[in-house]
């Protein structure tokens, strides 16, 4: 049964939030790409959204922490010359690089797959993911 680490990003907030799903619901994410939208509901509870939400599916990674290509297709592993991101992120100008990455289609052999929240164009409400409030901790005294 694959397990997948889902990152979850908030556009109005600016945060994001990590949640792992596994069988059925995982089972559910094979087969998809990069781009497709999806609704939280084939995902289950695991995201404790409110209501309907839309998540679009941005990219991700495999086990050996090759990231996914968008323009890359089917569920392949490759190496190809990067001249930039993702995957590469070169220090000079018109450097390029073999490396590997992946197809744009999410496989049994993906470890994290990027989401963002696609919001309704009349949403007037708060950000869905907020900013959890931090632990103070208490100080020494000296």
């Amino acid at each position: 049964m694959p397990t997948f680490k889902l990152v979850v990003s908030d556009p109005l907030s600016g945060k994001a939030k990590q949640v792992e799903v596994k069988d059925q619901d995982a089972e559910r994410l094979i087969g998809l790409r990069i781009g497709e939208v999806i609704d939280t509901k084939l995902i289950g509870n695991a995201l404790q959204l409110p209501g309907e939400v839309k998540l679009r599916i941005t990219g991700g990674s495999g086990f050996e922490g090759a990231p996914m290509l968008p323009y890359l297709q089917g569920p392949v592993k490759r190496y190809i010359l990067l001249s930039g991101p993702p995957g590469f992120k070169p220090r000079e100008d018109g450097i390029r690089k073999r490396k590997l990455v992946r197809g744009n289609v999410i496989n049994d052999q993906t470890i994290q797959v990027n989401m963002v929240i696609i919001y309704p164009s009349d949403w007037k409400g708060e950000p869905l993911i907020k900013e959890e409030p931090k632990e103070e901790k208490p100080q020494e005294a000296q």
